[in-house]
């Protein structure tokens, strides 16, 4: 992706855990131009201040009256708040990645798309794992995936805590589902926990789509340990992504394999040391940091003009499924006498 002839002015306006990651990569990029931070705190605004040399301001209007040359920005505020700073942001003409979920509501969103369209700004929702390398390299590569396994496991940390563990983890992988799959949804179910939080902590999920596909989500922030996985079976093949490690491991049917001639010409040992009729494949994965290729394809939409790689439609969708998740939960709890 090419660097744009001048940089991008941005700003990130909120600087906790994960504002402070896109500060660190805005900062090393040349396509930006990091030329402010909103952060109410003193403490973390002078943090920023001092590692970035760049001011920060205790409000959105005060940066927006500080830098009239503003053209993007990084709204890595809570959830709750995407849809107030994002709409400040997008009236007054600046393109925006929100971080995931796009929004709280759906009504939220939309209103926000709406603003981006009027204003023809881009709105992109930060959906980190679009742009993991394994993820880039296999959706290049899709055979009609039919069903779907994804695992996302999490230590608990009181990070995210304003929502559940379905828009803090779980949207992850519905929005990449939900892209593979490409189909829309015809029927869920869903189960759901609170443990630690006074939200659900732990969540279960079946996704039928209407070309049949089926997918099946297992998300949780008490776990003992950490686990980003995501496995597919197609026609002939089955991968397995690794998100944390960045790599996938692909299994196809050799078409030329006969199980009975197989079995017919011997022995047991035939069958000890492997799986006969099957190829192993690890594709060769070009490396990257999923944040830093984020944030280039937002700032090349931005210079360029051109549709985000994750648009916010897209943000929409996936916060659709999620909260249409959260309803089954809370009618399972109903049902189970989980809750009053």
């Amino acid at each position: 992706m090419q660097t744009p002839a001048q940089p991008v002015p941005i700003a990130v306006v909120g600087a906790g855990a994960f504002g402070r990651n896109h500060l660190r990569v805005l900062h090393e990029l040349p396509q930006a131009a990091l030329i402010a931070a909103v952060e109410p705190d003193p403490a973390r605004a002078d943090e920023v201040a001092r590692l970035y040399s760049i001011p920060v301001h205790p409000t959105l209007d005060a940066a927006l009256a500080a830098h009239p040359s503003l053209q993007a920005a990084v709204v890595a505020v809570p959830t709750v708040h995407h849809c107030e700073v994002a709409s400040q942001l997008l009236s007054a003409g600046i393109h925006c990645l929100v971080e995931k979920p796009l929004a709280a509501t759906l009504a939220q969103a939309d209103q926000m798309i709406a603003l981006a369209d009027r204003h023809g700004c881009i709105l992109q929702p930060g959906h980190l794992e679009r742009f993991n390398p394994a993820v880039l390299a296999m959706q290049q590569d899709l055979r009609g995936p039919m069903f779907f396994e994804a695992h996302r496991l999490s230590i608990f940390t009181p990070r995210s805590l304003d929502v559940d563990v379905v828009l803090d983890l779980m949207i992850h992988d519905l929005d990449v589902v939900l892209r593979f799959a490409a189909s829309p949804v015809r029927e869920l179910r869903a189960v759901g926990l609170p443990i630690l939080s006074g939200k659900v902590d732990i969540a279960n999920v079946r996704v039928e789509f209407d070309s049949g596909c089926v997918a099946n989500f297992t998300a949780s922030r008490v776990s003992t340990e950490r686990v980003r996985k995501l496995r597919y079976f197609e026609p002939g093949r089955y991968v397995s992504i690794d998100y944390a490690r960045r790599d996938a491991l692909v299994i196809a049917v050799d078409p030329h394999f006969q199980l009975e001639a197989a079995m017919s010409a011997g022995a047991a040992e035939n069958f000890v040391n492997g799986l006969p009729g099957l190829n192993f494949d690890k594709p060769t994965i070009a490396p990257g940091e999923p944040l830093r290729l984020e944030l280039e394809s937002f700032l090349h939409a931005v210079a360029t003009g051109s549709q985000p790689a994750v648009t916010a439609r897209q943000g929409r969708n996936a916060l659709e499924l999620a909260l249409g998740i959260q309803q089954q939960m809370a009618d399972h709890a109903q049902r189970t006498g989980l809750q009053p």
